[in-house]
C-alpha cells in the first residue's frame, strides 16, 4: 500500500487497491478535513525531520528511502505511551463504526466507509454507545406521551408479598 502523497488536495480519498482488499475491489474512503490536517501536520514534521530532501511520503521508513511498511512497533509504542492495555489497532475500526452508528449513520453508509459488502459484518462493528440509547428510548417516551421533554423519574412503592 502505498503512502505517497505530495498534495493534500481539498476532498481527498484514500484508495486502497483491489489487490489489497478481501473483496478484490478498489476501496475508496472521503477523507475527513481534521483526518486531511492530521495528515498534513505528519507530513510536515516528517519533512521537518529529513535529512537533506524532504521525502515523498507521508509515513517515511526510519534510516532508508522509502515508505513505512509496517505499523506494529509504532502502534506497540502509541499504546505504551498512552497507557492503552490490549487495544488492537483493529479496534479502531469498531469504534469508528460505533460513533458513526450512535450519530445515527445507518448501517449501508457505515458499511461502505469499511468496505464491507454484506450488512451483516456491519452491524457486527456497530455498537451503539448508551447515550445514543438512551436519547432514542426518550424519544421513544415523548412521542408516547406527546411531550417534547423527558419525565420525571419517581420511585414506585414495592408490592408487598403476600403470605
Amino acid at each position: 500500500m502505498s503512502n505517497r502523497h505530495r498534495k493534500a488536495p481539498t476532498g481527498c480519498t484514500r484508495s486502497k487497491p483491489s489487490s489489497h482488499t478481501k473483496q478484490k475491489r478498489e476501496h475508496r474512503v472521503p477523507l475527513s478535513a481534521p483526518a486531511r490536517q492530521l495528515l498534513a501536520e505528519i507530513k510536515a514534521a516528517a519533512d521537518r525531520g529529513a535529512k537533506g530532501k524532504p521525502s515523498p511520503y507521508v509515513f517515511p521508513a526510519r534510516g532508508v528511502d522509502g515508505p513505512m511498511t509496517e505499523i506494529k512497533t509504532s502502534w506497540a509504542g502509541l499504546c505504551k505511551a498512552a497507557r492503552l492495555d490490549g487495544v488492537r489497532l483493529h479496534d479502531l475500526r469498531h469504534t469508528y463504526a460505533s460513533v458513526l452508528a450512535s450519530a445515527g449513520l445507518s448501517l449501508p453508509v457505515i458499511g461502505a466507509l469499511l468496505g464491507h459488502t454484506q450488512p451483516g459484518t456491519t452491524a457486527r462493528y456497530a455498537h451503539l454507545i448508551d447515550g445514543a440509547l438512551r436519547t432514542a428510548t426518550d424519544r421513544a417516551g415523548a412521542i408516547i406521551t406527546g411531550s417534547d421533554t423527558t419525565g420525571e423519574v419517581i420511585s414506585l412503592p414495592r408490592k408487598m408479598a403476600q403470605p
